[in-house]
């Protein structure tokens, strides 16, 4: 079992690396991402793997600018998670986004809730259109 912490930055690299594969072994089977597109989570790790396909092609020069470790209360029911937040600049059809990826990890070390937040709401507004385009063109919504 390896430490939060490292999951955190082997997710880290898989995502600046563009590597989906790299992201399932990550994952717990019943991943829940909460958007901020979205008002219900995407659930299961098919469903989170296609979403993140998309944001990958979306995300124009997408990195990381920090992380820090702790602990969170889950969105699903509630009990007490280790977690890690990763701060994040990127762009999305010329706008500029600021966001942060909060992971919630299992006993095992495993992301088994996913939070996103971005800001400014403009920049959410166009991150909403392109992530459902790309779903509608993958076929998941």
């Amino acid at each position: 079992m390896e430490s939060v912490s490292e999951t955190a930055e082997r997710f880290r690299a898989a995502v600046e690396k563009r590597d989906l594969s790299a992201l399932e072994d990550l994952f717990t089977e019943d991943i829940r991402l909460y958007s901020p597109v979205k008002f219900r989570p995407f659930e299961g790790r098919p469903m989170v793997l296609g979403l993140f396909g998309v944001l990958l092609r979306v995300f124009e020069d997408l990195r990381y600018v920090g992380h820090f470790d702790g602990a969170t209360e889950t969105g699903a029911d509630g009990t007490p998670a280790a977690a890690s937040v990763l701060p994040f600049r990127a762009t999305v059809d010329g706008k500029e986004i600021h966001g942060i990826d909060m992971l919630h990890f299992d006993e095992s070390g495993r992301i088994k809730e996913f939070t996103v937040m971005v800001r400014p709401q403009s920049a959410v507004h166009t991150l909403g259109q392109a992530v459902l385009t790309g779903l509608q063109a993958d076929g998941l919504a």
